[in-house]
């Protein structure tokens, strides 16, 4: 059973950072375009009064290749954990060096082009992405 938790700002209402596998709402610049991205967090948990915090990747992936990056994730998992292993317990084994190459390419924005304007384009929309800051909390 893995957990996935995400978030469109880094407020934390979903409470992706006691996910398994947790995201929060971000962005990247690419040739002066901003597009959609997630900062990922591995290896939370809340269970039974027990928190534990996921580790924050150094990486941010673009909003569209999140779903490859959690297909990735699973597989690695499910192909070297040993027998019984739980996936935060992977995670602590191999390491988030580990998890982080395993998306590396991902975490490379294409180019803004009209080939690639789809990346610049969040989940649910059809306008190119734009930061928009509204007052207070979670105001937009």
């Amino acid at each position: 059973q893995i957990h996935i938790k995400m978030s469109g700002c880094p407020n934390g209402c979903s409470q992706h950072h006691i996910a398994n596998i947790g995201f929060y709402g971000a962005s990247l610049k690419v040739s002066g375009k901003t597009m959609p991205a997630y900062v990922p967090h591995l290896g939370g948990k809340y269970v039974d009064g027990e928190v534990i915090y996921g580790t924050r990747l150094k990486s941010r992936l673009p909003a569209r290749r999140v779903p490859e990056a959690v297909e990735r994730w699973i597989n690695l998992y499910e192909a070297d954990r040993n027998e019984g292993e739980v996936f935060n317990d992977f995670v602590e084994r191999v390491g988030t060096a580990r998890m982080e190459e395993e998306v590396k390419e991902l975490t490379m924005p294409a180019e803004f082009s009209l080939e690639s304007m789809q990346q610049f384009i969040d989940w649910n929309r059809v306008d190119p992405y734009k930061v928009e800051r509204g007052e207070g909390e979670c105001a937009i």
